[in-house]
């Protein structure tokens, strides 16, 4: 059986507690990770989450700097299941549309698309002007998935933590990775405590 294997991606915006949560899980899960942090992600680390550089150390089997062009992500011959940049700043994302690869960033997730591997990116700005959605259209029909982190209010979360960690594992779930943590949608007659009819 191959070993189960994970990029993530955590740029500049805001929402880097996406990314360091799926980093634990998928971690948790027995999958493989490979971290590459954006410049301005690390801004947002330590603004958001209180974390330094050196906080990640540990947080994933292998990180890459993010100017590392010649990383073993940068290839497709190098397997993996995929990647998710979480969050995915605007920046980010327009540089995977057009194929401007000028970080690891961006390479590696050119690299997912090229291979036809799963691409997830869990944009995170609003409001959207045309150029966005037209950026997301754009990335959709290459292949990858569009995936805002939309609160999942169905599953009754009592914390931040809670929301954050529901999203992180609904991105995972898009790599069949199930790390447990996902409160599944039975039926409205299960949410409603009985049946409706």
């Amino acid at each position: 059986m191959d070993l189960r294997r994970i990029i993530i991606g955590i740029s500049g915006a805001s929402g880097a507690a996406y990314g360091i949560a799926a980093l634990k899980l998928a971690r948790a899960a027995g999958v493989e990770t490979h971290l590459v942090v954006s410049r301005s992600a690390l801004l947002t680390l330590k603004q958001e989450l209180g974390l330094q550089k050196a906080d990640l150390e540990g947080q994933a089997d292998v990180i890459h700097p993010v100017a590392d062009i010649g990383a073993s992500i940068a290839s497709g011959s190098f397997r993996t299941s995929g990647m998710l940049v979480a969050p995915c700043s605007v920046k980010t994302m327009s540089e995977i549309a057009t194929g401007v690869t000028s970080s690891l960033m961006s390479r590696a997730a050119d690299v997912v698309l090229k291979e036809r591997r799963r691409l997830v990116l869990m944009v995170r700005e609003t409001p959207l002007h045309l150029g966005h959605l037209e950026t997301m259209s754009r990335l959709t029909q290459m292949g990858a998935i569009i995936m805002p982190p939309v609160p999942a209010f169905y599953a009754k979360p009592q914390s931040l933590e809670e929301v954050v960690t529901h999203s992180a594992a609904r991105a995972l779930d898009l790599f069949d990775i199930d790390t447990g943590m996902v409160k599944r949608w039975t039926g409205l007659s299960d949410a409603m405590g009985g049946n409706t009819g």
